[in-house]
């Protein structure tokens, strides 16, 4: 039965992991960027420096300030703009999600101070990296490898085509 179950739920989960890591790299290049800027360092500087407690709230704000913007999101939906909806809603959970792991990176330190965060991270770690490992053993994955790796292999010639080198 668990077996079923698991493979009932590779797929989806393999193809979000994907999402995620190529939407993380992204992200996370922008927030690189970002962090070239004398404010925005200066920002992330006193972010590292909160205390446990003050670096919780900051790490919980963003999940807390997307609710309104699902909810209008929803709202949108009920009222017939279904396409317009779902992109506020993808848009809301991309920007909140590279938002969190951003905060999560500059907070880290701070909240593993906090005992019961701690045990929970340590219990949550080799719980999560035993579904990653599983899921990358998946064949949804390997067959979305190898889709990634011709697709982008296809895109590089054409734009060679179009694009050749001088």
């Amino acid at each position: 039965m668990w077996r079923f179950l698991i493979r009932l739920v590779q797929l989806p989960l393999a193809l979000i992991l994907m999402f995620y890591e190529w939407g993380w790299q992204s992200l996370a290049h922008v927030f690189d960027l970002l962090a070239k800027l004398p404010l925005w360092r200066a920002m992330e500087d006193g972010i590292r420096r909160l205390p446990p407690w003050a670096a919780m709230v900051l790490f919980l704000l963003p999940s807390s300030a997307l609710i309104p913007v699902k909810l209008g999101a929803l709202w949108l939906i009920a009222r017939g703009h279904g396409i317009a909806g779902v992109v506020v809603i993808l848009t809301a959970k991309i920007v909140g999600t590279a938002i969190v792991a951003r905060l999560f990176s500059l907070t880290q330190p701070a909240l593993l101070r906090l005992r019961w965060f701690a045990a929970f991270y340590r219990w949550l770690i080799p719980w999560k990296d035993a579904w990653i490992n599983a899921i990358r053993a998946s064949w949804p994955w390997r067959l979305g490898r190898v889709m990634k790796f011709r697709a982008k292999r296809t895109v590089t010639a054409a734009w060679r085509r179009i694009f050749p080198a001088s």
